[in-house]
């Protein structure tokens, strides 16, 4: 009985303790941090899996729970880019994998990640890895074996 009255009350005067210690600001600095990082986490995972949806950085910052430019800053801060740029990179990343694991062809592996632009898909797939997809596709293709496709990814490489 004893505990079950004292010990929430303990707790709070632990917690307060801690807190505002000298080691305090550095604790509620990390706590609020991880709030962030659940938020960012969220969006990670949102792109990942709707990377071939049209997706709007004010929409991600919005479900985030934060404005454009906190989202934005909190974002590159976790992921060393900007939301759009991480978006574009898993984008071309799968359209990689679909072309060299289902042969798809770039025009319908531009189209299955989300690109409208066959030519903004091709120009920036060249920006990205250094070469055209259809050389690039070729030159996975002969130079590795990769495995089948396990159903769906839950995660592609962006980096």
């Amino acid at each position: 009985l004893e505990t079950a009255i004292l010990a929430p009350a303990l707790l709070r005067e632990l917690y307060f303790r801690e807190l505002t210690g000298p080691q305090g600001g550095a604790m509620r600095a990390a706590l609020a941090m991880r709030g962030r990082f659940g938020n960012i986490a969220r969006a990670l995972r949102r792109i990942h899996a709707q990377y071939a949806e049209p997706l709007e950085l004010a929409q991600l910052a919005g479900e985030a729970g934060m404005s454009v430019p906190s989202f934005h800053s909190h974002f590159k801060a976790i992921t060393q880019t900007s939301p759009m740029q991480y978006l574009k990179c898993t984008r071309l990343h799968q359209a990689r994998l679909l072309m060299v694991r289902q042969g798809m062809s770039a025009q319908a592996a531009c189209h299955a990640v989300g690109y409208a632009s066959a030519s903004q898909f091709n120009r920036e797939f060249k920006r990205l890895f250094g070469r055209s997809p259809l050389v690039e596709a070729r030159r996975l293709r002969a130079g590795f074996l990769l495995p089948p496709a396990q159903g769906e990814e839950e995660y592609v490489s962006s980096h």
